[in-house]
């Protein structure tokens, strides 16, 4: 099995510019359940990304904590539940902790039409869920996630047992994988399957996974304004997202010096755009 190694050319087309004949729902409206009480830093991030990534709205629904850090830093976001066109679920947040209506309003989202991105601490309420679905797992978490769903465990050697284990976990689920790594692989229902190497060693660290989920949740949401949701669409948009996140890291990285240098997640937040405006002006290989 081999995967597709996906380029800027690739992400450049999984974007669209807008127009003077867009607005904001045309260009996709991204609903963000995320953060809590322990983790409201991540609700922070992963709105930040997703407007930094040209999202047409962000509505963000969360615990007050989260929602007052949200609204100091990024006053935008609307903070009433209403129409969305992809969700974004579970990052900063602990299934061990969850309490019974927030368990009913997710279950609620994992049982709807819209595309939704799974991170973390809503991975175990996979399992069952008919909305499209795009998991964003590391290591950990993709072994945890395939014994729910009774597939066998197996260590991820190399690069293309990795792929493997996304492949069956994509069929099982019937969406989307997007596992995270030095190389990240993207696999979709059907059997294809990405390869995305734009990053750098300096994104290990606190609150990226975070931006990453923010940067899904919107190049999502502009696809479905665009018609395009897919599970081949949505695997495009995994891929890009990973593309654009490692690229962000990489630019905010040199910005410290020639060789680079430590970054946080909310530096990565911030290189989005000039990324974003590079991949849709130039030729990037």
């Amino acid at each position: 099995m081999t995967a597709r190694d996906w380029s800027g050319r690739d992400a450049a087309g999984t974007f669209r510019r807008p127009t003077a004949d867009d607005d904001k729902y045309s260009r996709g409206v991204v609903g963000l359940r995320t953060g809590s009480e322990r983790y409201p830093g991540a609700a922070v991030l992963g709105v930040e990304a997703a407007w930094r990534t040209g999202t047409g709205m962000v509505r963000y629904l969360g615990p007050s904590r989260a929602q007052d850090l949200v609204l100091q830093r990024r006053p935008e976001t609307v903070t009433a539940d209403g129409r969305v066109q992809a969700w974004v679920i579970g990052s900063g947040t602990d299934a061990a902790e969850r309490d019974a209506s927030e368990t009913a309003a997710l279950r609620g989202i994992l049982s709807g039409d819209l595309p939704v991105v799974v991170d973390a601490g809503a991975l175990d309420l996979v399992p069952g869920a008919s909305a499209p679905m795009i998991v964003t797992p590391h290591a950990r978490e993709l072994t945890r996630l395939r014994e729910a769903l009774g597939l066998a465990t197996e260590e991820a050697r190399d690069l293309d047992v990795r792929e493997r284990l996304a492949v069956e976990t994509a069929e099982a689920l019937g969406g989307v994988v997007l596992s995270k790594g030095a190389v990240t692989i993207v696999a979709a229902a059907g059997g294809s399957s990405r390869r995305v190497r734009s990053g750098t060693s300096w994104l290990a660290t606190a609150g990226t996974g975070d931006v990453l989920g923010g940067v899904l949740g919107a190049i999502v949401a502009g696809a479905v304004a665009a018609g395009r949701a897919g599970v081949e669409d949505l695997a495009a948009c995994a891929a890009t997202a990973a593309w654009v996140h490692g690229r962000a890291g990489s630019v905010a990285s040199l910005s410290r010096g020639s060789g680079g240098g430590p970054i946080v997640a909310l530096d990565v937040a911030e290189a989005l755009p000039g990324v974003i405006a590079a991949l849709l002006g130039d030729s990037i290989a």
